[in-house]
This record gives structure tokens, sequence and C-alpha cells, in this order.
């Protein structure tokens, strides 16, 4: 409904309470008692809530929903939805009959008096679309960036009444729910970083699909998800992790690829300050490598996904064109964890070029110390020159004389290293000439890409590959 996407809070709050099909509670933790509060000021909010609670301090919270020894996270807001949306249906059966019951939670830590924190929140929606149909959720992660504590209340107030309202009346389509999610609202004020949906009302919604709207949207710069689709909250899943980051297009994903990753996560863990367990391997595909004729393929995007997936790799995707920015957002998450990022060597031209920071007031030196100030290292996977096909590794790397106590500085304190190992036998493998090879239908790129990816290709049709009988009828036309 087009017209439900220009209404004002209080609008889409009172149709909503005017609905007598549409009957739910609130539950709000810590900071998040704003949205139930613009349902009673909208009016006629008898017909439409249930109840409404705010367990503010801890103990009331343990006493509802059982102790647990973090409050703002997604565990508890999970637990909170679950709690509500079946007491609802315990306590009112009858009422079940006649309308679609809705659970609304939130857990939120805001701005404190002193603002050294960063105002976050976890909010969701249970909820059914129709009469006696099983539950629905909408679960998403929030950063609030206003400067003010009644600020960050009032613009999670119209977020929560924005969700509500989608959920009911802009679902089917997904640019319309996007839309009315973040009404009246903008990024200065609320960022979302995760959101993942399920149930009935989404089941022709691919979540990877949810979260690259938000980073092409701008909603966030960047979110991840995990090898079975799964999208996470980058805060939560990387935190104090020792990361190991892999910036490409992966178009598709080939022999190289593996052996840089592999290699490069074996020589990772050879630093006193890597374990295993605390390891966690991110592919990330920047946004701009997702682009085809000036606009984002979200097909391509998936088909990539999908791949990368299928090898059991966790994927990020950004809008973090530069490599420092991409660190510097990274290393805030680890904290003080060493973190390494595996680069080609050709990589290391745009790197090291100065032009490349032209709009930083400090420059290159900026760049460098927002990126590479922080604990991280960089391993630098050779390749075979372009011109002559002999080998090109870091020590052959050619650095203006100007840069060149940079480089041997970060060299000297741990910051870059070559591989020590790498198979020189798939060097020559470049993403370009496979791709090329799938849309010709030439058998050759097959032995450029690992057996599981062949399969993929082969089996989805995936970057312009058509099966053999395709081809002929379409000869014989």
């Amino acid at each position: 409904m087009k017209q439900d996407l220009r209404l004002t809070t209080e609008d889409k709050a009172l149709k909503i309470n005017l609905r007598t099909d549409i009957y739910g509670c609130f539950a709000e933790i810590g900071a998040g008692q704003e949205v139930a509060a613009n349902f009673f000021k909208a009016g006629g909010s008898s017909g439409t809530i249930a109840y409404t609670q705010s367990a503010y301090d801890m103990k009331v919270s343990d006493a509802m929903y059982g102790e647990a020894s973090r409050y703002v996270c997604e565990e508890r807001l999970l637990t909170m939805l679950n709690t509500e949306f079946e007491t609802m249906k315990y306590r009112l059966p009858e009422k079940n009959k006649t309308s679609c019951f809705f659970a609304f939670c939130n857990t939120v830590e805001s701005l404190n008096y002193h603002k050294t924190n960063q105002g976050h929140g976890w909010i969701g929606v249970r909820f059914q679309h129709e009469l006696g149909s099983l539950p629905n959720d909408v679960i998403l992660h929030v950063k609030m960036h206003d400067n003010s504590h009644k600020g960050q209340q009032e613009a999670l107030g119209i977020l929560g009444v924005n969700l509500l309202h989608a959920c009911y009346f802009l679902a089917d389509h997904v640019d319309d729910f996007f839309n009315g999610l973040f009404y009246r609202l903008t990024r200065d004020r609320v960022e979302i970083d995760m959101i993942r949906v399920s149930g009935p009302r989404f089941k022709s919604i691919d979540n990877r699909i949810v979260a690259l709207q938000l980073v092409k949207r701008g909603f966030t710069d960047a979110t991840m998800f995990d090898l079975c689709g799964n999208v996470l909250q980058p805060a939560t899943a990387l935190y104090k992790k020792n990361i190991l980051l892999m910036r490409g297009r992966f178009r598709p994903v080939t022999k190289v690829h593996i052996d840089m990753i592999e290699r490069g996560k074996k020589q990772f863990l050879k630093e006193k300050e890597v374990q295993e367990k605390d390891l966690c391997l991110i592919l990330e595909l920047t946004l701009k490598d997702l682009t085809a004729d000036g606009k984002i393929s979200s097909k391509d995007f998936v088909d990539r996904a999908e791949l990368l997936g299928s090898l059991g790799y966790t994927v990020m995707i950004s809008n973090y064109l530069k490599h420092y920015k991409m660190v510097d957002y990274l290393a805030s998450i680890a904290r003080e964890k060493l973190m390494g990022v595996l680069v080609g060597v050709y990589n290391l031209h745009t790197i090291f070029d100065e032009r490349y920071y032209d709009n930083l007031p400090g420059g290159l030196f900026e760049a460098f110390g927002r990126g590479f100030g922080h604990n991280i290292k960089m391993f630098v996977y050779p390749a075979n020159e372009v011109e002559t096909g002999e080998l090109y590794t870091l020590a052959d790397f050619q650095i203006p004389e100007n840069l060149k106590g940079l480089k041997q500085y970060m060299e000297d304190n741990n910051k870059l290293e070559a591989y020590s190992d790498f198979d020189p036998s798939l060097l020559h493998i470049l993403s370009d000439d496979v791709l090329a090879k799938i849309r010709v239908n030439s058998t050759s790129w097959e032995n450029d890409v690992p057996e599981e990816v062949v399969k993929a290709i082969k089996f989805f049709e995936l970057f312009g590959y058509k099966k053999k009988k395709e081809i002929e009828s379409s000869v014989t036309v």
C-alpha cells in the first residue's frame, strides 16, 4: 500500500489500534519504553494492547525471563518473544480465534549520563499475519546515534511503530517493507546492522538479500551471514575474535582463492597471539564488486554467497571501498586481538598509492594510522607478472622511494609478511578468465575451480553457464 509509506508515526499506530483483528502485547527492557507509549498516545489502544510491561531492574528481568549473563543481546530478546507470545496464547485462547496475536519486545541500552557508551538494542516482533496462522519473526539489531538519551528514545519509538506497521501492511514487497521501516529516520540517528525474517509471511524472502538491502540502502556499512545463510550481527559474532579477512569478488571462487585462504590461515595460526578456537575467517564482498552496468545484481550476489557458503566460509558484505576503513571497522570489534588480512601482491600497489587517499587531510599516513595502526598483520600472496609470467612476490614489490621506510617499518614491526608457502602451479588462474570460459561453454574452466564449485555452477547454471542440451536446442532454432 503506497499510501501507507507516507503515514506519520501517530497515523501508523492509530491504524493498528483501529484494527479489531490485531491484538498483542509490549515488553520493553531498559531504555525501550517509547514504542508502547506511541500506541497509547494515538488513541483507541484498548482494543489492540493486551498489556505492556517493562522490567527495568535486572532482578525483575531475571524473575520474568530467567537469569542471564547479558541483558542486551539476541538470546534475551528471543526468550522474551517466546515467553510473551506463548503467555498471550495461554491466557486468551478464545481471543486468538478472532484476532491475530503479536508480541513486540526489545532490550535496549541507551546513552548513559556521561555519554561514554554506544546506544544499541535488540528489537523483535513475533506475529500472526492471518487468523490461526503460524507466527512470523522479525529480529533486528540497532545502533542509536543521537547524542541525548531523549533523542535515542524518540528514535526507538518511531522505529518500533514503523516495524510493527511494516509487518502487517508492507510485508508483501521487500522494497516497501524497508521504505516503511526507516520512514522519518536517518542514518545519523539510527543504524540497523542486522535484520532477519522468518515464518510463512516471509517464506519467499532470502535473508541474504535482506542483508544486501541493509548495505545497499545505507542502513549500515557492513553485515554478515554464516555458511547456512543466517544473518549475523558483526559485533556479536566477532567480539574479541582473531579475525582473518580476505576481500575479493570471488566471481567465481577458484583454486587460487582456496590456496590463498587455507595457506594464509595456516600461517596466521603460527602467530603467538592466535588460537584456532578464537579464529574467525571472513570473506568480504565489497558493494562496488556487486555491480553490473552500474546496478547491483541480487542474483549474482546470492550465487557467489552460495558458493562460498558451500565451501564453509562466513561472508561479509560492506560499503567499505578502501582497505583502511574495512580494517578499522573490524579492528574496533576485535579490540586488542591480533587481526590478519590476506592480500595479493598487486593489491599493495593500491594500498601504498598516495593518490588513493586524497580525500583524507592526513593522506596516506592518516589512512595507515586508522587502519594498520591497530594490532594487525598483512600476509602478501604472490602472483605471476603480467608481462613476463615470472614470480612476483613481496620481495619484488616496487614502491616509491619516499615510502620505502613505511614498508620497512611495517615489516620490522610484524605488520607485513610474505606467504611462506603457496602452490605456484595455481598462480596463472584469474577469475575473469574463468568467468569468460564459463560463458562461452569452454570445459577448461573446470580445472581452475574446486570440484564442489564445478558441480554447483553446472547444477544451478551460475555465471552464465548453460547446459549442453540448452545450447544445442538454441543452435537448432
